[in-house]
């Protein structure tokens, strides 16, 4: 087993690495249930200090307006981050329990190939300041320029979960930094120590004013709430449940808080008639990886009855090669759940399923095999789901897989889209042609076809429906960290401006 890191205890507000008012709090290993360390536990009022440094440093310095500072800085942090690469990878492992594979993918490569690069490489191509033109405006009788421009919304509360903390994390910051903002991070308080380091490698390696970036862990997820209560906060950025997304909705809106809401999921696969079956089951897999808990994940795959029994068989054999095990493992795929009470809350789901009456054929409730210490759930398998169990319409965030007979596509797309989500799905299907006209029938915001996955910092990510508002990446994600001001002043006639280029007119000697 890999040493761990040397994990930072203490938080980051106003540039100084600082203690809880609270004390501390322990970060637990969800694969061993050893405790890893302690970090700072912040109070309420260690967050409204946060928040104070975040709103100076917005309304007090030049950090929103100067661009070229802000790419500077990003990228010292960029440099900052690769140095501690592979500790953040041991790190992410032992808080978060996610699957070693993973980590050279979505955890943690691929968002630290991208998030800061991308929004800082737009801060240059970015439409900052747009023209309208001049334009007659009857309510002044004038000839009037028209201009656009694009500013920082200014302090942003970002809220971050544990499933993919550090993806989830290195996105928010970078576009909310590029864009000009400042910001008080809120880790989630099961994976805290990725976010500590985050502040320390800021403080200790970058330009980045105090203030701009602060970041608060507490043991008390309503301390977070204290972001969407303040009206010094001008935005929460946050991805979590549907849940918790819509209390920020309601809490925000006695400041009129601007908001992105990344929130849940129940995506389907649909495997047409004319499909490749195999590779079609092979995206029942998915639900296995990192233990089900990601937002996106197709946790309910739907088969033609046509071929409805060959595709169950497939899929009973997938299930039954994938056991749970050390994330420490570079073969190990489903490892842990991220606490006791998201393992109890995951076997729940299961006994309903049986309850509701669908055909368990893989996995259960019980505990695996060999398996003493850990939060572990066995990899699950229903079949002969109806859309309208629980276990169909509910988000489980665990290895659970309801497989779904229908009739025709029409019948499929109907089954698809019942849901209150529409975050992501997949389509698959021997003709692309086929696939694309399918993917357009369904809602939801982030579609794949025959298993392909548009993943990436230049990529909107995000959802119809209970599955959140905006999006997370691409220039819409960008976009939404800024600000519209019209600015409107008389316009220059082209015969004044000559005279004014020609410069003032030779007098001639009386």
């Amino acid at each position: 087993m890999a040493e761990h890191p040397r994990f930072e205890s203490k938080m980051m507000i106003d540039g100084a690495l600082v203690d809880g008012q609270a004390g501390t709090f322990s970060n637990v290993n969800p694969a061993t249930e050893e405790v890893l360390g302690e970090v700072a536990d912040a109070s309420a009022a260690d967050m409204h200090r946060a928040i104070d440094a975040a709103r100076r440093a917005f309304d007090d310095t030049d950090w929103s307006v100067d661009h070229k500072f802000r790419q500077r800085c990003l990228v010292q942090l960029q440099q900052a981050l690769e140095g501690e690469q592979e500790k953040l990878r041991e790190e992410l492992i032992a808080e978060a329990g996610c699957p070693r594979a993973i980590t050279y993918g979505p955890q943690l490569d691929a968002p630290l190939s991208d998030a800061l690069r991308f929004p800082g490489q737009l801060i240059d191509d970015y439409p900052w300041e747009t023209s309208l033109g001049d334009a007659f405006v009857s309510v002044t009788g004038a000839n009037t320029t028209r201009m656009v421009w694009r500013e920082a919304v200014g302090v942003v509360g970002a809220i971050v979960p544990w499933n993919f903390p550090f993806e989830v994390t290195i996105h928010k910051i970078g576009q909310a930094l590029a864009t000009g903002n400042t910001v008080v991070l809120k880790p989630a308080p099961d994976t805290p120590f990725n976010a500590t380091r985050l502040g320390r490698l800021i403080a200790e390696n970058t330009d980045i004013p105090a203030g701009v970036v602060n970041v608060v862990t507490a043991s008390d997820p309503l301390i977070g709430e204290e972001l969407t209560l303040s009206p010094k906060v001008d935005m929460i950025s946050f991805t979590g449940s549907t849940a918790v997304g819509k209390r920020i909705m309601e809490k925000g809106a006695a400041t009129m808080k601007r908001l992105f809401l990344e929130l849940g999921g129940k995506s389907a696969t649909i495997v047409l008639e004319d499909a490749d079956l195999g590779l079609g089951a092979m995206m029942g897999i998915a639900p296995c990886v990192h233990a089900g808990q990601g937002c996106a994940n197709p946790t309910r795959l739907l088969l033609p009855r046509s071929r409805y029994a060959e595709g169950v068989a497939i899929l009973q054999g997938i299930y039954e090669g994938v056991a749970p095990g050390d994330p420490q493992d570079p073969a190990t795929l489903c490892g842990p759940v991220i606490s006791a009470k998201q393992r109890s809350r995951i076997r729940g789901y299961i006994d309903k399923g049986i309850a509701e009456g669908a055909k368990l054929l893989v996995g259960g409730a019980e505990p695996p095999d060999g398996l003493d210490r850990g939060f572990f759930v066995k990899p699950t398998l229903f079949v002969d789901v109806d859309n309208s169990m629980t276990i169909a319409q509910e988000e489980i965030f665990g290895p659970v897989l309801a497989v779904i007979p229908y009739d025709d596509e029409n019948h499929a797309v109907r089954i698809a889209n019942d849901s209150v989500y529409g975050l992501a799905g997949n389509v698959m299907s021997g003709s692309l042609e086929h696939g694309l006209a399918v993917a357009k029938r369904l809602r939801a915001g982030f579609l794949g076809i025959n298993g392909a996955a548009g993943y990436g910092a230049d990529t909107p990510f995000g959802g119809y429906k209970a599955s959140g508002v905006g999006r997370q990446n691409g220039t819409a994600g960008f976009d939404q960290y800024t600000e519209i001001k019209s600015v409107a002043f008389p316009a220059v006639s082209e015969a004044r401006r000559r005279r004014a280029e020609a410069g003032p007119p030779n007098q001639a000697a009386g």
